[in-house]
């Protein structure tokens, strides 16, 4: 038999930190143990699930950045999980265009005039 937790949205706050060029997230999530806690992170979103006792802390961030998941960092420290991750470059996939020179050979087209 499963246990049957409420779930309810931790008290929650992301910003941007401008001198690192990273995003904080920081939940509330205290009586969470730590090896509970499910954080998963893509490019832009962040997703978090953690049982604590009778309640189940769940919450979903649509970011309007994109962040390079692969590089966030978490600590959990006195119910404060702490999340940072690196902002991504918007050139970063980028695709270089080549540039070829030379005459396109585009057909020269001639106009009459309307006559009145």
């Amino acid at each position: 038999m499963s246990e049957i937790r409420i779930k309810i949205a931790p008290n929650t706050v992301a910003y941007p930190d401008e001198k690192t060029l990273k995003l904080i997230v920081e939940f509330a999530i205290p009586g969470a143990p730590t090896d509970t806690i499910d954080l998963k992170i893509l490019e832009d979103s962040v997703h978090l699930n953690a049982p604590a006792r009778d309640i189940e802390y769940v919450a979903a961030l649509t970011l309007a950045w994109a962040v390079k998941p692969e590089k966030a960092e978490a600590t959990y420290e006195d119910g404060l999980l702490r999340v940072e991750v690196p902002f991504k470059d918007p050139m970063e996939d980028a695709v270089k265009v080549v540039i070829k020179t030379g005459r396109v050979n585009t057909p020269i087209k001639e106009i009459k005039p309307a006559l009145v």
